[in-house]
């Protein structure tokens, strides 16, 4: 059940669901955190959070998507639904309620795990947040279909991912990259990646959003190039669901860790006061 992959990282758990394992760490004593990646992420895209999380006292699941990490790549179908499937049977073996940060195509997934399981969810944190499909040009869904290919979806992806954190770039940001890039590289990976892009859909999600009435932090990097304008799209969901915003300045798509120290102390404020009421 585990693979130590170092001294100071924890042991890698698994969560055994009908068609593979999903590939998750935990941490740490308190209140449950469930942290969860956007498509192509590894669960490492939280590096700087999850510790500082430990450190203030909450225990922390920090998970892979199916087919990406070191999950199995013989899941047959991707999306919101699926990983919402995937992080409601991970709280349900954690054995509590969790507050779910979810970035990019987690975010719709926790969305619609709070709508369809409230007594598992305490609150929800929603970083670079898809909970609806984005308006997109005429052909751009073929496009996608192409540049998703499995037989070169590696290099255009490392290709890419700098322009998905416009503004500043964590110090480790080749070495991360690098990462991302030689396991999508890795046999079954790419293909696993290209069901995710092309079976995603955030209308299973945006169609739950009057169904959530839980506590709601968005965190929006304000120059986060997969929204034409985030600041309006951080807004109107922070509008729908109710929520608070919180808007990163010299961010894009991932403030985690991008801007680990704003948006840390983002979510650890919102923590203390939704965890210490409910």
């Amino acid at each position: 059940m585990t693979d130590s992959r170092n001294s100071t990282h924890p042991p890698t758990r698994y969560l055994h669901r009908p068609q593979g394992r999903v590939a998750y760490d935990l941490q740490g004593e308190g209140p449950l955190v469930v942290l969860v990646p956007g498509m192509a992420e590894l669960r490492s895209s939280y590096r700087f959070l999850a510790p500082a999380l430990v450190a203030a006292g909450y225990t922390v699941a920090t998970t892979d998507l199916r087919g990406h990490g070191d999950s199995d790549t013989t899941f047959t179908s991707y999306g919101d639904p699926e990983t919402a499937s995937d992080i409601s049977a991970l709280i349900d073996e954690l054995g509590r309620p969790a507050v779910i940060v979810g970035n990019s195509l987690a975010a719709g997934a926790g969305v619609i795990v709070a709508a369809e399981h409230p007594g598992q969810v305490r609150g929800l944190v929603l970083v670079g947040p898809f909970v609806r499909n984005p308006r997109q040009p005429p052909g751009m869904r073929t496009l996608l279909r192409v540049l998703t290919s499995p037989l070169w979806v590696a290099g255009v992806w490392k290709a890419y991912l700098p322009t998905l954190y416009a503004g500043a770039k964590p110090a480790d940001f080749a070495e991360y990259r690098a990462a991302v890039v030689a396991k999508l590289r890795q046999p079954g990976y790419g293909t696993a990646f290209s069901r995710t892009a092309r079976q995603t859909d955030h209308r299973s999600a945006e169609a739950r959003l009057a169904e959530v009435d839980t506590p709601v932090l968005v965190v929006m990097g304000e120059r986060d190039p997969d929204f034409t304008d985030p600041a309006a799209e951080a807004a109107w969901i922070g509008q729908t669901l109710r929520g608070e915003v919180v808007m990163v300045p010299e961010a894009g798509h991932y403030p985690q860790s991008q801007q680990p120290g704003r948006t840390t102390a983002a979510v650890l404020d919102f923590l203390a006061r939704i965890t210490t009421r409910a």
